[in-house]
């Protein structure tokens, strides 16, 4: 029996007991999957207090809704699945609140263009003149962002703001490279045109 079977199997008994009202089973599953749980949430969120809150909250509710579990999916995907959703929530709740507005100046401006935002604002020293164009643009790529629809945005700041690779977040979102790298050329396309010329 492989590694991963066996994990299986043992989440399975460790559900049973659970429900059977062995509160011990929980226990264990929390020492199991914590570490994992937690470094998948902090890749994503880049915070360890964050992440810290986050893990917690996946497993109260992960407690709280074991009852009805019916293992349709295996226990460890269930509980990784609420701590994505936990941790999407958590992401966008910032992302509103204008908590994450650094844009890095190595991205590229678009998906044709090789051109990056440290070549459109090149300076050795930054003025206030600098300053407020850099804000003002990431200003409104903010607000572009905004408009985008929720699967575009996710993808695009799965991709730029956090740098994850297509194979992170294909992993993330459970969805194929292939459909990866067509929702952020659609995200882009529709970024741009939102923008206008300044990204052309």
């Amino acid at each position: 029996m492989s590694t991963k079977a066996q994990e299986v199997a043992l989440d399975k008994v460790l559900v049973a007991r659970f429900k059977d009202g062995d509160e011990a089973a929980f226990e264990e599953m929390v020492s199991r999957y914590w570490d994992r749980i937690y470094a998948m949430v902090l890749q994503l969120l880049r915070n360890s207090q964050d992440a810290e809150e986050v893990t917690q909250d996946a497993f109260i509710r992960a407690h709280r809704g074991l009852e009805n579990f019916r293992g349709d999916s295996s226990f460890s995907t269930w509980l990784y699945q609420i701590a994505t959703n936990l941790a999407r929530n958590r992401y966008w709740y910032w992302f509103r609140r204008k908590r994450d507005k650094s844009v890095s100046f190595d991205q590229k401006v678009g998906g044709d263009s090789d051109t990056t935002l440290a070549e459109i604002f090149q300076a050795d020293i930054e003025t206030p003149q600098n300053i407020a164009v850099t804000n003002e643009f990431q200003e409104r790529v903010s607000a572009a962002m905004e408009l985008l629809n929720v699967k575009h945005r996710e993808v695009l700041v799965l991709r730029n703001v956090k740098s994850l690779s297509y194979e992170e977040i294909a992993d993330q979102l459970g969805i194929s490279i292939g459909t990866v790298k067509s929702r952020i050329a659609r995200a882009r396309e529709s970024l741009r045109d939102r923008l206008g010329n300044e990204l052309l």
